[in-house]
């Protein structure tokens, strides 16, 4: 077996693994490597995360979870690194600075300089530091190459060949003066827009209520803005968005829904809100929690140019049948492993250190 090959191995037998996690249920299978060591301690860590981070609910890790053991499978890993050398081995070590916004939101990194032949160190959000300490550990109890390949650091990072960051627009500035002389990949902020044309039926909005508020809004694919004709009229966005009406059980989430609904009314904004919901006639594209900003388009020849314009702002545009690349409603949370964030081709980088 070539190193690659060992690696896609792994990386799906650790697909099988998460195969056991899913929002439906969690149910030990047979037939599991190494399930008797780690099917119950990584239970535990799943209870970890939602008590260190009120916006992890069982289920939203639940879902990240299945994502990924739907992502790894050995058919699609060939796909993702039929382009990777087949013998690369490296003793360079790449870093990684992940962000913290959804659970396990740097993985698709992780496994992108794994899978490269690389060493990887990583620095963890403080939000999100439970589940991949573990499943890194099942991936060296399932392929020995990876240990010694895998370091968290608690301090500062300092030996390492290239950087892949993730943050903020203002932490992307420190990172893009601090690592100047290094190979980087800077990633920024950036949200996701949906485009109305009046053409949705009722499973698009019931599906675009999936991209509103999976993972309650915070990831880069989950749509934060909208893009309607003018004149349109929101009873068919509100009646998709109703199915998910349970989220105001959340007490996190319904206390930024009232703290931003007060800070609205005091500024005398006009609103539509439906008890779970608001939205808002805004230009920018990220909006607070609970918010969905939209913007009136006069015709779709001046919308798609804006699109392109503010391409670096934007991560997905969901439609149906309007521009090329966009995501199908219901869509966002399903990326395909070459699905690259900020659309940079994270093994093509690797490929050149």
């Amino acid at each position: 077996m070539t190193s690659i090959q060992n690696r896609i191995t792994a990386f799906a037998k650790l697909g099988d693994f998460l195969s056991q996690f899913s929002p439906n249920k969690i149910e030990k299978k047979q037939n599991i490597e190494h399930n008797d060591l780690f099917f119950d301690g990584f239970q535990h860590q799943i209870k970890l995360a939602q008590e260190n981070n009120s916006w992890f609910t069982k289920d939203n890790i639940l879902f990240a979870l299945q994502s990924w053991a739907e992502a790894l499978t050995t058919e699609n890993l060939k796909d993702f690194t039929k382009d990777v050398n087949p013998e690369q081995k490296s003793e360079k070590q790449v870093a990684i600075i992940m962000a913290g916004n959804i659970p396990l939101v740097g993985f698709h990194d992780f496994l992108s300089v794994l899978i490269s032949g690389y060493k990887v160190v990583i620095k963890q959000s403080s939000n999100d530091k439970h589940l991949l300490p573990f499943l890194a550990k099942y991936l060296e109890y399932v392929h020995e190459d990876f240990k010694n390949k895998i370091t968290f650091p608690e301090e500062k990072l300092t030996n390492f060949d290239a950087v892949i960051a993730t943050g903020s627009n203002n932490t992307a500035r420190y990172f893009e003066y601090y690592f100047k002389n290094k190979p980087s990949i800077i990633r920024k902020s950036r949200n996701s827009v949906a485009v109305i044309t009046g053409n949705e039926t009722d499973d698009d909005y019931d599906g675009l209520a999936n991209d509103v508020f999976q993972y309650f809004g915070l990831g880069c694919r989950s749509v934060s803005k909208l893009y309607v004709p003018k004149d349109y009229n929101f009873d068919a966005f509100f009646n998709g968005m109703y199915s998910r009406k349970d989220i105001i059980n959340n007490a996190k989430y319904a206390n930024n829904y009232d703290y931003n609904k007060a800070v609205y009314l005091m500024s005398e904004f006009d609103l539509l809100e439906n008890g779970f919901l608001m939205i808002k006639e805004d230009e920018s594209y990220s909006s607070p929690i609970a918010t969905i900003f939209y913007e009136y388009y006069d015709n779709e020849i001046d919308l798609k140019i804006k699109l392109h314009e503010d391409k670096e702002k934007i991560q997905c545009i969901v439609a149906k049948d309007f521009i090329e690349n966009e995501v199908a409603f219901g869509q966002t949370q399903h990326p395909k492993l070459t699905d690259y964030a900020d659309g940079v081709n994270t093994l093509e980088f690797l490929s050149k250190l």
